[in-house]
Parts: C-alpha cells; sequence; structure tokens
C-alpha cells in the first residue's frame, strides 16, 4: 500500500502502470478501490493512480469538529506529491464535482477530464446524500442506495457486496456518524457560480451518466453549457454506472481518449 502527506493528512492511494497519468477519484463513501475493475484495464496503456480522500476508505479522519480540507486542495496536492503533471482526470459523483471545481481554477491543465455521475444541478444539495440510510438515531453505512439499479442488485449480488465491503472501512464510519463540514469555496460548490464557471474550461470532456441516474438531468446540462464536451449515457446502468456497467464505462473512457491522441 502507498500513502503520503497531503494537507496534513495521510492519505492512501493506488498507483499502477507507466506513462501518462490518469487519476481516478471515488464518490461519497466511496474508495479507490472501488475503482479495481478500470485499474486493471487502464494500467496496461497508463499510468493509473486512485486514491481515498480525507475521511474516506484508508486514509485519515479530518478532526472531528473542525471543515474538512477543500478537496480541490486535496487534488492538488495529491498530483504535486505523486508527481501527476498534466493528468487524465476521472471522477465519480463527489469525484466529478471536484474535478469540476478544479477545472474551473485551471481550465486547460488537464489533457482530458472525465466526469461520470455529476454535472451542473439547478440548486444545492440539501441534506444527506442518498448514500446515507439513518437507522434509529444512528446514520450507518449499510448500502449504496440508489447507486445500481434494482437487476444489478439481483443478477450481482458478489459484485455489490464487495463495494459495500470496500468502503465500510472504520475511517468511513468515523466519518459517517460524526459527519465533518465540508469547505467548498473556491469556487464554491453553488450551482450559478459553477454554471458561469465550466463555459471556461478548455481541456477535452467526456461526460458519462448511467441512463437510469437521478443526476442525468445535471449532466445533461453541463454538456450543455460546455458544447465541445461529449455526452454518453450508458444503458442499464444507474448513478454508479463506473462500476455496474465497467466495460462499457472503459469502452466510451477509451474512445474518448483515442479520439484526442491520448
Amino acid at each position: 500500500m502507498a500513502f503520503v502527506s497531503v494537507l496534513g493528512n495521510d492519505l492512501h492511494y493506488l498507483d499502477e502502470g507507466s506513462g501518462q497519468p490518469v487519476v481516478f477519484i471515488h464518490g461519497f463513501g466511496g474508495c479507490a478501490e472501488g475503482w479495481y475493475q478500470q485499474v486493471e484495464v487502464l494500467s496496461q496503456r497508463y499510468r493509473v493512480l486512485a486514491y481515498d480522500s480525507v475521511n474516506h476508505g484508508l486514509s485519515s479522519n479530518s478532526p472531528r469538529g473542525e471543515p474538512e480540507p477543500d478537496r480541490v486542495d486535496e487534488l492538488e496536492g495529491l498530483l504535486a506529491a505523486v508527481g501527476a503533471e498534466r493528468p487524465i482526470l476521472a471522477g465519480q459523483s463527489m469525484g466529478g464535482m471536484t474535478i469540476l471545481r478544479w477545472a474551473i481554477r485551471h481550465p486547460d491543465a488537464a489533457r482530458a477530464l472525465i466526469i461520470s455521475g455529476m454535472g451542473i444541478p439547478t440548486e444545492p444539495r440539501r441534506g444527506p446524500g442518498p448514500l446515507q440510510q439513518p437507522i434509529g438515531e444512528d446514520v450507518l453505512f449499510l448500502g449504496v442506495a440508489e447507486s445500481f439499479t434494482p437487476a444489478f442488485y439481483a443478477a450481482q449480488p458478489k459484485l455489490v457486496d464487495r463495494y459495500i465491503r470496500a468502503r465500510s472501512t472504520a475511517v468511513r464510519l468515523e466519518a459517517q456518524r460524526h459527519p465533518r463540514q465540508a469547505s467548498e469555496a473556491n469556487p464554491p460548490r453553488d450551482p450559478g457560480v459553477l454554471a458561469e464557471g465550466v463555459v471556461a474550461i478548455r481541456s477535452p470532456m467526456l461526460i458519462l451518466v448511467g441512463a437510469l441516474d437521478h443526476l442525468r438531468p445535471a449532466a445533461e446540462r453541463l454538456h450543455e453549457l460546455v458544447p465541445a464536451s461529449r455526452l454518453c449515457a450508458i444503458d442499464g446502468a444507474a448513478h454508479s454506472a463506473h462500476y455496474e456497467r465497467f466495460d462499457e464505462y472503459a469502452r466510451h473512457l477509451s474512445t474518448f481518449l483515442s479520439d484526442h491522441g491520448l
């Protein structure tokens, strides 16, 4: 296992293959291991990295009662620490939002951007996300809610169980029971600010979304705001299309990168 210090936090990351760096960023409640299918495929052609954001996976928890670090600052620190210059960034859900906010700061610094399960919402999220399921007075990390379609839950119980086990670490349970306040000031996660900011992004952008994802309208809006982007809806997939239909996700990603000489 590899670890690196970023903003005073001990971050766990995967580093496989060589060449052009591709960095995978997980969603809320996720972890680097959730990308294992993509890492296996893409590490044959690229240097593939995936990391556990603070309060996730095997990375450290931020102090209780204090705001957690801005995840864009964290991404910048991680890229510098592992020497991933001009990266291809691929993020799902929260990870996709991190990439969008990073790209607003750095409109042409990435070789390519792959956003999945995310876009520009019409209003800020309020209350617990769909991955938090209240049981009694506590919030326990029990499952993945709307991440997958009912058909996937029924047909692939082993993959679902593997996904849950990879995410259900002591670090994540601590953060679920004692939620930290997110820091998202530069730029803020305000739909109006984001809508104004993404139009300046010049890096090639692929937007992948499950055809049944509840955030599909947000993904479609992002595509409208960034006309040069490519939008692909993955049939038979919900919020975590990168895992539920990992083969289709990898195919779309590989085609997009090849089309841009990557």
